[in-house]
């Protein structure tokens, strides 16, 4: 039997939010090692729509760009003090801890970082 799965949070809720602003550290992180590009910050924002469409969820465009943002403050924050090495395997693990079942001490603390972020900063959806 398999057992049912857990309706995710709502999108503007503080989790999925400090989620979305990972997930998107992670996907500019891979994009600046990998073809030394950063997205724009409406990139940034259409790829959360994306995310959020697969569970059937949607935040105003105003906040996507707003996450885009402060994901793109903390990927250049990354790459600026991190070794070429570092920030490969720093990105590999956001990367692999996109899975739920992924578990990294690293991840958690970048995590952890991603919700002071959206705390200083709480944007359209905190005012």
């Amino acid at each position: 039997m398999i057992p049912p799965t857990a309706a995710p949070p709502p999108a503007d809720s503080r989790g999925s939010r400090a989620a979305l602003i990972f997930a998107l550290t992670a996907e500019r992180l891979s994009l600046w090692y990998e073809h030394g590009q950063w997205p724009t910050a409406a990139q940034g924002a259409t790829l959360a729509a994306d995310w959020l469409a697969r569970t059937r969820r949607n935040l105003p465009l105003a906040e996507r760009r707003q996450l885009s943002e402060l994901s793109d403050r903390l990927a250049r924050q990354i790459a600026g003090t991190l070794s070429r090495e570092a920030g490969l395997y720093t990105t590999h693990e956001m990367m692999e801890a996109l899975d739920a079942n992924y578990e990294s001490e690293l991840a958690q603390s970048l995590m952890a970082e991603c919700e002071r972020l959206l705390d200083a900063d709480p944007g359209p959806a905190g005012q």
